[in-house]
């Protein structure tokens, strides 16, 4: 998806700022729901990829290509950023984050069970890198999220029956949950931020959500991402991400036991996303209702 609209001229300045071949085609790319994405092909019959950042800061855009670097030098396959002429990551232009990332070949992840067992053992492999010391504690669709959609409801005095359910679900899930093992989590591996070819997965991307979080959470917000096919959950989907996930890094008691309640957190905090981001920040788009879709996975029967 592109919110930011770019001519040939602007993408041929960034490209030659970084020193690259001249620029021969601009394409968008589909995927992101916060950010524009642009592929560049280059006149020595390489690619790459323009990224321009709508929903964050410079600051942030810095902090997550730090992170996004961290990850790909401790083995987990992710592009990092190039850099321009001048050693930076980053452009600003009208105000917005630039950034050019190397082009990974593949499709978004397709749902077979060979995917997803070589996701499960990727998202294992994230799981055991040791956290970097700037690495944040706070989840943005978690509790920052969920006070500011409650806080706008107070404000506007415009309280659904989807924030009067989330207020009230919220607490218990967390009390329930209890203290599971934590680490980098990547917080929204969605099938458009996974890229694979021949059933294998090649490349994570788009780490906007990377935190300091419970694991096991993150392993189930995969499953609500890539684990479900016309409103119902595939149990072979899961499955076959599990024994992925289990070759590397093993689950607890604890864990297995937490998997019910914290796939009903992640189902939660996907929805709460989508009524901030299109009920909220966006209305009144073909997207308005997105968030049912994850309201109306609430009481189905999970596979664990």
């Amino acid at each position: 998806m592109a919110y930011t609209e770019v001519s040939f001229q602007d993408a041929s300045d960034i490209v030659t700022a970084a020193e690259l071949s001249n620029l021969v085609h601009l394409e968008k790319l589909s995927g992101g729901w916060t950010n524009s994405n642009y592929k560049l092909s280059l006149n020595d019959n390489t690619n790459r990829v323009l990224k321009i950042w709508d929903g964050q800061t410079f600051d942030e855009v810095n902090y997550l290509l730090s992170i996004s670097t961290y990850l790909s030098d401790n083995g987990v396959p992710t592009p990092s950023p190039i850099p321009f002429s001048n050693g930076e990551f980053v452009i600003v232009k009208n105000d917005l984050a630039w950034t050019l990332l190397p082009f990974v070949e593949g499709t978004w992840l397709e749902p077979n069970d060979s995917s997803l067992y070589s996701l499960g053992r990727i998202q294992a492999s994230l799981h055991l890198v040791v956290p970097p010391v700037n690495l944040k504690d706070k989840y943005s669709m978690g509790d920052s999220l969920f006070d500011k959609l409650f806080s706008i409801a107070d404000k506007r005095n415009e309280w659904s029956d989807f924030l009067y359910m989330l207020k009230s679900e919220i607490n218990t899930l967390k009390q329930n949950i209890g203290d599971l093992p934590r680490g980098i989590i990547h917080g929204d591996l969605f099938p458009d931020n996974i890229l694979g070819t021949n059933k294998t997965v090649n490349s994570i991307l788009d780490f906007e959500e990377v935190c300091y979080d419970i694991l096991a959470f993150d392993l189930v917000m995969t499953f609500v991402g890539c684990g479900w096919e016309n409103g119902e959950p595939v149990v072979e989907r899961w499955k076959a991400l599990l024994e992925g996930y289990q070759s590397v890094r093993t689950l607890s008691h604890e864990e297995m036991n937490s998997l019910s309640d914290l796939h009903r957190l992640a189902t939660l905090s996907i929805a709460a996303w989508r009524y901030w981001q299109f009920v909220i920040n966006l209305p009144d788009t073909e997207h308005t209702d997105r968030y049912l879709e994850m309201t109306d996975r609430l009481n189905k029967p999970l596979p664990f």
